[in-house]
């Protein structure tokens, strides 16, 4: 192949990777490292039949550039902690809107299932929460603290078991994707049925805006994170379902790894959950404007970070290579 020829097949490629190192653009770990396999290759292939060449001398400064910046990283491997979370995650997580909007409207059909059950069977609010927590709380009702339920714990105590049961949760919600993502839909099932036939327990007690008002100020983020790591698990279960151009077991490779970066991102978020309800949710007394306040802006970080910054990113990036 004629150099020029050769140069202006690869050249885009080139451009790419170029715009890439020198501004720092952010770009999915995988996607990156074949970039930077390609344009070695090229190099290998320019040092083999142009040598001494305008073409040559380009791709050696393109590997010499990258080289200082595989060295820069590794000196800066405190900061790569924090672009993960502010860069590198929600420019990755876009491509998977779709799974975390199957996930959602899951979880959503499933409340009003449960929900719809506790209104028609008496029963079922007893058989989904269990006898002693129904009881608990008609007593707290009767006693005149529905929400006693979340004093009865020391803060710290209640902090770190209600965290790490969340995690679990949600752990498992991932995990399971690997039955096809029907594990996956199951957990979140059973999440859903409960906390519908739990919402209308108190809407059918006259205290649907008390629970509402106290419940989501850490149910919020709590059930938000739980859906996230449902997309997770319907990341994992696709991978299988449907390799594409990989092999199946490429594929699930990708799906674990994409999946365990979802995962990764919702620990933050279960830290905060657990603080509010431990520490925030007991507090039943605080005006209503503060716990709207707070449920506001639960909702508003959620949606900003795993929805609106996402498409912001990607939308950024796609303009900076419509400009080489």
């Amino acid at each position: 192949m004629r150099e020029a020829a050769f140069a202006k097949q690869n050249k885009d490629k080139w451009l790419k990777f170029e715009s890439v190192l020198r501004n720092n653009t952010v770009m999915p770990p995988d996607e990156l490292s074949n970039l930077y396999m390609e344009v070695t290759d090229h190099l290998s292939y320019a040092q083999t039949f142009y040598p001494n060449s305008n073409t040559l001398k380009y791709l050696n400064s393109l590997s010499v550039l990258a080289h200082q910046k595989i060295y820069k990283t590794k000196r800066e491997s405190r900061k790569r902690f924090i672009t993960f979370f502010t860069k590198e995650f929600p420019y990755f997580f876009a491509q998977y809107h779709k799974q975390l909007l199957i996930a959602f409207l899951t979880f959503l059909l499933f409340s009003i299932v449960g929900a719809y059950s506790a209104a028609t069977d008496g029963n079922f609010v007893r058989l989904i929460l269990g006898d002693g927590y129904v009881n608990m709380t008609m007593e707290n009702i009767e006693n005149g603290d529905p929400m006693a339920v979340y004093k009865k714990m020391k803060q710290t105590t209640m902090f770190v078991g209600i965290t790490l049961n969340n995690i679990m949760v949600a752990l498992y919600a991932f995990i399971y994707g690997i039955f096809l993502g029907l594990g996956t839909m199951f957990i979140m099932m059973r999440n859903a049925v409960m906390l519908g036939s739990f919402q209308y327990f108190f809407f059918e007690n006259n205290l649907g805006w008390e629970s509402v008002r106290t419940i989501w100020i850490h149910g919020t983020i709590e059930i938000s994170v739980i859906i996230i790591a449902g997309c997770a698990g319907l990341v994992l279960g696709n991978s299988i379902l449907f390799p594409g151009t990989y092999t199946r077991l490429q594929s699930f490779i990708r799906g674990v790894k994409d999946g365990l970066k979802i995962m990764l991102s919702t620990i933050p978020f279960f830290i905060v959950a657990g603080f509010l309800e431990s520490y925030v949710t007991r507090h039943t007394e605080m005006p209503d404007w503060l716990a709207i306040l707070i449920i506001g802006s639960s909702l508003a970080l959620i949606l900003w970070y795993y929805i609106f910054y996402p498409i912001k990113l990607n939308r950024a990036h796609k303009n900076l290579l419509k400009t080489l």
